[in-house]
């Protein structure tokens, strides 16, 4: 026989022996897991300022506490505050809302009253707007509105831009009785119930 038409035959390769991956794949695999961490930290960084946006702009969980809303909102419970609706129309009268206290610079909730260009006179227990005597159903039967002053009467003006707001617990509550009428940029917003 030639030695050109002699073949070897294969080598033979066991199943059972270790494959190595291709040199390329194995320099992916650290690229692949930076890439998956830097994916995490961009929906981390996004659903951060997502929230932030959100609660700043749009809507915020709030708790009620105290009882100087009550019977309308109880001590404890939670409600939604918007705080972008008064960027597209002004607080409007009977709005229940989240307002930063003039007295204490704390957070409080309290009905608007009166609006800019109001009067509001309180008499013998009651309140008068504009002149005519205020029919508020939201309050509990026979609650009466005294000034701070309990024996006198009083009128107030709101000027350009603020707002009379009240408790509708008027027995337990410090509100524009106390502090005067509240700037507009007080307040946040009115509450979702």
């Amino acid at each position: 026989m030639s030695a050109a038409t002699q073949t070897t035959a294969p080598a033979s390769i066991n199943a059972n022996a270790a494959t190595f991956p291709h040199p390329r794949a194995v320099k992916t695999a650290p690229r692949r897991i930076l890439q998956q961490a830097g994916q995490c930290l961009i929906i981390a960084v996004l659903a951060t300022a997502s929230y932030f946006i959100i609660s700043r702009f749009l809507v915020q969980s709030v708790k009620v506490v105290g009882r100087s809303m009550v019977p309308t909102l109880g001590d404890s419970q939670h409600y939604l505050l918007n705080r972008w609706v008064y960027s597209v129309h002004a607080p409007q009268r009977s709005d229940i809302v989240v307002l930063c206290d003039p007295g204490d610079h704390g957070f409080s909730v309290k009905r608007i009253i009166a609006a800019p260009g109001d009067t509001v006179y309180l008499s013998n227990g009651s309140v008068f707007l504009n002149g005519c005597k205020l029919i508020e159903p939201y309050l509990a039967p026979g609650t009466p509105t005294f000034t701070d002053l309990e024996d006198r009467d009083r009128l107030i003006r709101c000027g350009r831009d603020q707002y009379f707001v009240l408790g509708d617990n008027r027995q337990n509550s410090i509100d524009s009785r106390s502090y005067g009428p509240v700037p507009r940029a007080n307040l946040l917003g009115p509450l979702i119930r």
